[in-house]
């Protein structure tokens, strides 16, 4: 499959990546001056650049020429997806609107991550990741009742957009093998992002309104208990019970037979009722353990737990090391970079090794005389005439 990338920031960018781990040849089509994650901190190669566009080859084109946008739909004409997450109307100034694309290559799947539905009165509105959040609850919901509602450490809405539109593409080209056509799939980050509060928005249903918004590290319904992360002697520990039975096993390793046997305990809801005062008797439990103390001891009980651990951890965690997530590669100007492998495991397909992200414009001339043929006297004019 050749797909064609107009992707900025993270939420194509990523679906990208997600499409090269699994075979797809990715020409990632930049404006004069770039995409602007390239320049996140200055100079081209931005970390995260870096770290979301393995594999692909960089083909720059001013789109505001006529010259730029023939060759766009030269390229268009023979690729199998093409995907952008520009500014609703965007392609449609720069005559590129699906019809045109269709037009140019009838099987081809356009795939457009937005920031809002196109059925809605949002439908034009700009979006990042920052604003989806604000405007889908996930603010409102996250941080403590108490305290001023804070977006959610990670870009979310980008990236479980980016997830959902590599679905859609899946899907389109699954239905184009039986009838021959591509179509036109969008998907928003704003309506990729409400079934994640399926527990708050279902605890906001069922009690009319009464329950928190934010619940801070509890259960965002406030259904679950104990649900929280507790301060250990060196850091803190997320424990959940899950079911009444760890609850009991729980019970065990406090060493409260009290609690074990209160006929008001024996049940979530009950639980719920007096989460505060729960929450204090494991904290007290806690905080006179390690951490890997905790752990060890919640483990052999069968009690869901989990060290809340830092970023830094997470970069040496021996898991992330084993899983390929976050593989090194050698980058020519940036020397040796951690970059994100795939989460996408066919035990049948072999993964492709991907080479670092690309230079702006650095595939230019080899996929245009490649494609389309074009000589060198050619592209020295395109050049001259500021169209690549």
């Amino acid at each position: 499959m050749t797909v064609l990338e107009l992707g900025q920031i993270y939420m194509v960018p990523y679906c990208a990546l997600l499409l090269a781990n699994l075979g797809a040849e990715i020409i990632k089509i930049e404006p004069p001056g770039g995409e602007p994650a390239r320049h996140r901190a200055g100079g081209q190669d931005a970390t995260p650049f870096v770290m979301l566009n393995s594999g692909k080859r960089s083909v720059r084109l001013n789109l505001k020429t006529a010259a730029g946008r023939d060759l766009l739909l030269a390229l268009v004409a023979q690729a199998d997806v093409l995907i952008e997450n520009y500014r609703a109307g965007v392609l449609d100034r720069l005559d590129l609107s699906y019809d045109v694309l269709h037009q140019t290559n009838p099987r081809l799947v356009v795939a457009s991550g937005r920031g809002f539905s196109p059925k809605g009165p949002y439908k034009d509105l700009a979006a990042m990741d920052l604003t989806v959040q604000a405007m889908t609850g996930v603010m409102a919901a996250t941080g403590f009742a108490d305290q001023p509602p804070v977006k959610a450490g990670p870009a979310i809405a980008d990236f479980m957009g980016g997830v959902h539109l590599l679905a859609a593409i899946l899907a389109a080209l699954l239905q184009r093998e039986q009838t021959g056509r591509g179509q036109h799939v969008q998907v928003a980050m704003h309506d990729a992002m409400l079934p994640a509060l399926t527990s708050n928005l279902g605890a906001l249903v069922d009690s009319e309104g009464a329950l928190p918004e934010r619940t801070g590290n509890r259960h965002g319904g406030l259904a679950l208990c104990p649900y929280n992360t507790y301060p250990a002697q060196d850091g803190w520990v997320a424990i959940f019970c899950a079911t009444d039975r760890q609850w009991l096993a729980l019970c065990d390793v406090l060493d409260r037979p009290d609690l074990k046997n209160d006929p008001a305990l024996q049940t979530n809801p009950g639980r719920a009722r007096r989460m505060a005062e729960l929450d204090a008797v494991v904290t007290e439990w806690t905080s006179v353990r390690t951490r890997d103390d905790c752990l060890k001891i919640l483990g052999q009980a069968g009690i869901p737990a989990a060290p809340v651990k830092s970023l830094k951890e997470v970069l040496a965690d021996e898991q992330v090391a084993a899983s390929g997530m976050l593989r090194r590669v050698r980058h020519p100007r940036r020397g040796e970079m951690r970059v994100f492998g795939s989460p996408l495991h066919l035990e049948d397909s072999p993964q492709p090794d991907l080479g670092p992200a690309p230079a702006l414009g650095e595939h230019t001339r080899a996929v245009l005389h490649e494609r389309l043929g074009l000589s060198d006297d050619q592209l020295d004019a395109l050049d001259s005439a500021d169209a690549i």
